[in-house]
């Protein structure tokens, strides 16, 4: 079973009820247990077309006349295996890694070693590395049993928050004094604040007043502000880490830091329906680039090594992830037409912060 939504239309959505194929020679069949939900699963179908995110999990046919395109959503959970006809996967293993809105998964095994496996089915052969690969729960050196719901929900996010404050620092903060993130109190704006500021690098967060106190309350921020006061920002050396896809916020900060911005990242789209206004085409500086976190991945893996860099990032998340269970408040959601309505209400933005959603297609009936 899997859930479908139109890709020109996010409010429009469908369950396909399939039958399962047999599996082929060195195929395993995954049931997909749990699976985490934020605002990075909106921002997977906003920029579904520009980084291929559709093209992960294909969709079903569609309908009758074909006249609407649909789209199966990725998300980050954990799977277990129970069929398989490949000898480097056994019946009962657990997995961690990049999952479609379904009740299963089948992935072709290639390269296999004790933290990992490959999904090399040749519709995934030219996608970013980084998502074909499942972490065997049994040698991931950052799984912890108590800590699924946690890994699901902020581990993929994390990763971003990682890549973002490396590539800073890559880069030598591109000589900022400040670091300003929108959509402040987003789980990777979190992220990324907490390792920028652990630098020393002062943040400043731009958020809503609904969600002004939570920011404040965590201690990663060294300042805030409300949208409509980013004209009140200091005006020294800054770096813009853009995670809202607001096209007047960033043309704002973009005006209010003329001659002192010194990047423009793009990271995420929690705004995703935000409507720009004729002003956002004054942009002055520099222009606005897109982070794709596996490039960095695989410099670094270059640079350092991939077992450096896993050990790195594993440290990194333990500290992260003790941090974030303090506040975490996990919600959770079971049946197809409950994740849907999980998914309508993040369109809508109703989403509290101290919220973890986590999903599965399973019901106490199913």
């Amino acid at each position: 079973m899997d859930i479908e939504v139109s890709r020109s239309d996010f409010t429009n959505w469908r369950i396909v009820d399939l039958p399962s194929a047999p599996l082929e020679d060195g195929q395993a069949r995954l049931r997909i247990d749990r699976f985490g939900f934020s605002s990075n699963n909106v921002s997977y179908a906003v920029i579904g077309d520009m980084l291929r995110y559709w093209d992960f999990f294909p969709a079903a046919e569609a309908g009758e006349g074909g006249e609407t395109q649909w789209g199966r959503v990725p998300a980050w959970g954990f799977a277990d295996v129970v069929e398989t006809r490949s000898a480097d996967l056994a019946v009962g293993e657990r997995l961690f890694g990049f999952l479609p809105m379904s009740t299963e998964l089948v992935i072709d095994v290639g390269q296999a070693d004790a933290t990992r496996v490959v999904d090399v089915a040749p519709h995934r052969s030219e996608m970013a590395g980084a998502y074909n690969g499942y972490m065997r729960c049994a040698g991931d050196p950052v799984y912890r049993p108590d800590r699924e719901e946690v890994q699901m929900l902020l581990y993929p996010l994390f990763f971003t928050s990682f890549v973002i404050s490396d590539f800073l620092e890559d880069n030598d903060d591109f000589g900022a004094e400040q670091v300003i993130i929108t959509s402040a109190s987003a789980k990777t704006a979190l992220g990324a604040a907490s390792l920028i500021h652990a630098r020393g690098l002062r943040t400043v967060g731009v958020t809503s007043p609904g969600n002004l106190e939570f920011c404040r309350s965590l201690g990663v921020y060294d300042d805030l502000v409300v949208y409509d006061d980013v004209a009140t920002l200091d005006q020294v050396p800054s770096v813009l880490v853009d995670v809202s896809g607001n096209q007047d916020v960033v043309s704002a900060v973009h005006r209010r830091l003329e001659g002192t911005l010194a990047h423009s990242m793009i990271v995420g789209d929690t705004h995703w329906d935000h409507q720009a206004t004729s002003a956002s085409g004054d942009r002055p500086g520099p222009a606005p680039a897109f982070l794709f976190a596996p490039s960095q991945i695989a410099k670094r893996s270059k640079d350092w090594g991939p077992e450096r860099l896993a050990e790195v990032m594993a440290v990194a998340w333990s500290d992260y992830s003790s941090w974030a269970a303090s506040w975490l408040v996990l919600d959770p959601h079971a049946g197809p037409e409950a994740i849907i309505e999980v998914f309508r209400t993040y369109l809508a933005g109703r989403v509290d912060p101290t919220v973890g959603t986590v999903c599965t297609m399973f019901t106490a009936q199913s």
